[in-house]
């Protein structure tokens, strides 16, 4: 029997049980293997983790566990950069492309209107999720564990609150998204990008009293649905700063 210790950081411990949480703890094991498989037996998907150390030194996830390794396990860093000493995958999740598992909906709508690249769809099956985010490099955002351990799924987040606003808040703190909000430049129905449209080309599309009252207007470049400035705009506006202002 082998012995080796782990020790996982900051939000990793989201996923361990009380006692192993903010500890290290021994992992005792039979037979050789990567330490991605046993990272994600303790209960942790690979996509979360950023960093790896083995006894001081960076390694990446097809490092073979050995007696007494004493293994420190690492999320994003928030604060430094840390590209040089990477060995989990060849760059960072620093990534503002997202992609939403069927649960994430309104969440999807949230993001979109503070002007990220989200794809969502309703009908998403699991393997067409992950094809789609490590294709196009998107950070996978799911509330299911299983779905991040998928080997293709390199950028991905479970996200651990339940109410939409609160998941904004907490994947805007994740991934630091405050600085680069760009309200109102994505299609809340489409994701396609917005553009500013004369009234006289979309009069034909407009109520009575939206003709009368408005005078600024975009319009989807994929879908061709019209926005303006009404009365929800300032709803709106409320929440994503109240969101995007708030720790989780």
């Amino acid at each position: 029997m082998a012995r080796a210790t782990f020790r996982f950081y900051e939000e990793l411990n989201d996923f361990l049980p009380p006692e192993r949480r903010k500890t290290a703890f021994d992992c005792i094991f039979e037979r050789r293997g990567s330490i991605k498989d046993m990272i994600e037996a303790l209960g942790v998907p690979h996509p979360e983790v950023e960093l790896i150390l083995v006894n001081g030194e960076s390694v990446g996830f097809d490092y073979l566990v050995r007696d007494g390794d004493r293994i420190a396990v690492y999320p994003v860093f928030e604060s430094f950069d840390v590209s040089e000493h990477l060995r989990v995958r060849r760059q960072p999740l620093r990534s503002v492309r997202f992609v939403l598992d069927t649960h994430l909906g309104t969440l999807a709508r949230y993001l979109r209107l503070c002007g990220f690249d989200t794809l969502y769809r309703n009908d998403y099956e699991d393997a067409q999720l992950a094809e789609v985010s490590a294709k196009e490099g998107r950070i996978l955002l799911t509330r299911d564990r299983a779905l991040l351990k998928r080997r293709i799924i390199t950028h991905g987040y479970c996200v651990r609150n339940d109410r939409p606003p609160r998941q904004l808040t907490e994947v805007a703190n994740r991934f630091q998204l405050q600085g680069l909000v760009a309200p109102f430049t994505r299609c809340a129905r489409c994701n396609g990008p917005l553009e500013c449209v004369d009234k006289a080309e979309v009069k034909h599309a407009l109520e009575p009293l939206t003709q009368r009252y408005y005078t600024v207007f975009r319009r989807c470049t994929e879908c061709g649905h019209v926005y303006w400035r009404g009365g929800h705009v300032a709803h709106i506006e409320q929440l994503i700063q109240a969101s995007l202002s708030v720790n989780p």
